[in-house]
């Protein structure tokens, strides 16, 4: 990937003009003995700059005030129809909720306020570019619209080719979260750029409503590549449930709002193909699938299994495993997976939502970063570190308390690789 090439669009800053004064101030002055001071406005400075053209259709309306806030802001596009646009929260600038379109000229006027209450209007007219002719990096948003998912439920966003460092903070200033009640968050990056995650600093909390925007198309990505698309979704956030699995008891507890609501027995990994541990995240469900490992290592198999739940992209399901009921609760022989009998693996299909969490301890080897949705599988401080752009110092879990590990904290598919299973 070749070195990054930060958006910028061209800033004019303009003194605020002084107010006109009425031909009758001097009979005033001589009436009273004082001249009636003049307050101005605040100083505003508005990106695009006036008659910018070629600006990229990802554009928004940057804002800067001294001394004053933004009070208003109107974007028309050349035929004069409204465009609408949100404010973003550090007040820097407003976005478009759309990709606005290429070769059309559009105006933005912008009003500023300031505390003595004199205004200040800035008007700027601009043009896009011509759809961009240069390759595409592909986004893939793993949240869906319109479901309900687990309390778990990491926003997760892939990219093929993975996004070089220099330019995650323009790609992470375009990917937008809103939860109601708000529970604020941060983006993490994978080290190697395909994968950015976001979450709150504890589990949402069951009720939640959350809305996903990653606003890329046309976004510049570098010196060679643009983002391909606009992508939204809404969804609601669930009942708590989680699952703990231990290697050393060769049992499975499930808890529903911390509590525990049963405990199965399971046949994990076998030393040749072990489970991995650590804090994953049900990703897929399915009530029935094939398993098919012809060309992997330890695989060369194909069988079809019921009752599924993937929690790793390496091919680890919770699923019925009927032939191995004689071992489960005491002998691993799988081949990652966690083996469970077919009446709880139907049971578990009507108690647990993609998002939910999974965790396994005690195993042979760790979960490596990125091989599922691993958000949770690192300290908040260690996830916050892996933002591209700076993470208000307040936001930290809630303090632990007495309750159940499982409990809700703080108060209450890359492309999918071929169903392997283990």
């Amino acid at each position: 990937m070749t070195s990054r090439r930060r958006l910028t669009l061209l800033a004019v800053t303009i003194a605020a003009a002084p107010l006109v004064l009425g031909g009758c101030t001097a009979d005033r002055e001589s009436a009273t003995g004082s001249a009636k001071k003049h307050v101005a406005g605040p100083e505003l400075a508005v990106t695009p700059g006036d008659k910018a053209r070629d600006v990229p259709v990802s554009a928004e309306v940057g804002t800067v005030v001294k001394g004053g806030r933004v009070t208003g802001v109107r974007l028309t596009d050349d035929k004069g129809k409204q465009v609408n646009a949100e404010p973003r929260e550090d007040g820097s600038g407003w976005v478009p909720s759309a990709p606005l379109q290429p070769r059309r000229t559009y105006t933005a006027e912008v009003t500023a306020t300031g505390d003595s209450g004199a205004t200040t209007t800035r008007t700027t007219t601009f043009t896009t570019m011509a759809k961009s002719t240069k390759p595409q990096i592909t986004s893939t948003l793993y949240f869906v619209g319109n479901r309900t998912y687990g309390t778990a439920m990491p926003v997760t966003v892939a990219f093929d080719p993975a996004i070089p460092k220099g330019a995650r903070a323009d790609v992470q200033r375009r990917l937008f979260v809103k939860t109601n009640p708000p529970q604020p968050g941060t983006w993490s990056w994978l080290e190697d750029g395909s994968q950015v995650y976001y979450r709150a600093p504890d589990f949402w909390k069951p009720g939640t409503t959350v809305s996903v925007r990653a606003g890329l198309q046309g976004l510049p990505i570098g010196k060679d590549r643009v983002g391909d698309a606009e992508r939204t979704a809404t969804s609601k956030i669930g009942r708590q449930v989680s699952l703990e699995i231990d290697n050393a008891t060769k049992q499975m507890t499930v808890l529903r709002d911390g509590k525990q609501v049963r405990r199965i027995p399971v046949s994990l990994g076998k030393p040749s193909t072990p489970s991995s541990s650590g804090k994953m995240v049900i990703m897929e469900k399915h009530e029935r699938t094939t398993f098919d490992t012809r060309g992997e290592p330890n695989g060369g198999y194909v069988v079809d299994v019921d009752d599924a739940q993937r929690y790793t992209w390496g091919g680890e399901f919770i699923h019925s495993a009927p032939w191995s009921e004689g071992d489960q609760g005491n002998t691993n022989v799988s081949h990652g997976c966690a083996n469970v009998s077919a009446t709880a693996a139907d049971w578990l299909m009507g108690v647990t939502q993609v998002g939910d969490l999974v965790t396994v301890k005690g195993t042979e080897v760790e979960l490596q970063p990125g091989n599922g949705w691993t958000a949770w599988n690192v300290s908040w401080d260690e996830f916050a570190r892996g933002s591209a752009l700076p993470v208000p110092p307040g936001l930290k879990p809630a303090p632990v308390g007495p309750a159940h590990p499982g409990a809700v904290a703080g108060g209450s598919p890359a492309p999918a690789p071929s169903v392997s299973g283990r």
